[in-house]
């Protein structure tokens, strides 16, 4: 028993759990405004269940498939399954454990989530391919994140409201250009191996541009988002708050300094998701 809890322990560690963050706000956000307010705490306690479960799942089995490239990867060649502290076998059974976790999950919070869980795993398991496919891999992940806010309100409404899709559409445009922005620190790994991504592909400078004009479109859609939903001054300074705050993560790092990425990538995206969600809340509070 303290032999699987110590790997779980590692596990976690390995798929970096406590990030899942990055897209819990936007699907927070998403089912406050489902609800007007603030849903049935029981409906929350199992958005939050399937969210992490399902991210979980995804970054386990993610580490599962790229176990071999990981280990030909010189920053991820001392990740759990390349160093041995892991077997993909056991990575494998808490892939399958959480997957299970997210089902039940969406299997309580109403049918139309549980009828489209499958939907949702394809797309969270088949982004650890797309590397090997094409260059525009990273909406793949952008997608995978994106479709948390559209699960949200479907978990609080039972049903879509194409409303949402333009968060979901913003969120995977924010997903994206950081991942493209994380992937130039494999640029020359990728290349050397014929993975694909917008970096191998483009070269750095431009790469930067595409994470740009990414975040750039995706604060178009949060303005657009604030529109179809009447945000007033809170909302409104909120989607402000969010153009400041990629403005700065942008301003950590460039082509000739990758230096402070990690502070970029992990940090400030979840500060901007944090954020949007503070002042979405208060909005919708003010309205009352």
């Amino acid at each position: 028993m303290a032999g699987i809890v110590r790997r779980i322990g590692i596990t976690l560690e390995m798929i970096k759990w406590e990030h899942s963050i990055f897209a819990l706000p936007f699907a927070l956000t998403a089912a406050l405004l489902a609800a007007n307010g603030l849903p049935a705490w029981r409906t929350l306690g199992w958005i939050l269940v399937a969210m992490v479960a399902a991210r979980s799942s995804a970054m386990a089995f993610n580490r599962w498939a790229d176990a071999a490239l990981d280990a030909e990867n010189p920053r991820t060649k001392m990740r759990a399954i390349p160093v041995g502290q892991l077997t993909r076998q056991f990575v494998l059974g808490f892939t399958i454990v959480t997957t299970i976790v997210f089902l039940l999950a969406a299997w309580r919070l109403n049918w139309l989530t549980l009828c489209l869980s499958p939907l949702v795993l394809i797309v969270l398991f088949g982004y650890s391919y797309l590397k090997r496919l094409t260059r525009w891999s990273h909406l793949g992940l952008g997608l995978a994140l994106g479709l948390a806010p559209s699960a949200a309100w479907i978990a609080v409404r039972g049903s879509l409201d194409p409303r949402i899709l333009v968060l979901t559409a913003a969120v995977m445009l924010w997903a994206a250009g950081f991942d493209v922005l994380y992937a130039c620190q494999d640029f020359d790994h990728d290349r050397s191996v014929g993975l694909h991504s917008i970096p191998s592909a483009l070269g750095l400078e431009r790469s930067f541009r595409v994470a740009r004009i990414m975040h750039f479109l995706m604060l178009a859609l949060l303005i657009l988002l604030g529109r179809l939903f009447n945000f007033h001054l809170a909302g409104e300074l909120g989607i402000l708050a969010v153009a400041l705050l990629l403005g700065y993560e942008h301003s950590l790092v460039s082509p000739r300094d990758l230096s402070k990425l990690n502070a970029a990538f992990f940090t400030m995206n979840g500060v901007i998701a944090m954020v949007f969600l503070a002042f979405v809340s208060l909005d919708l509070w003010m309205k009352r």
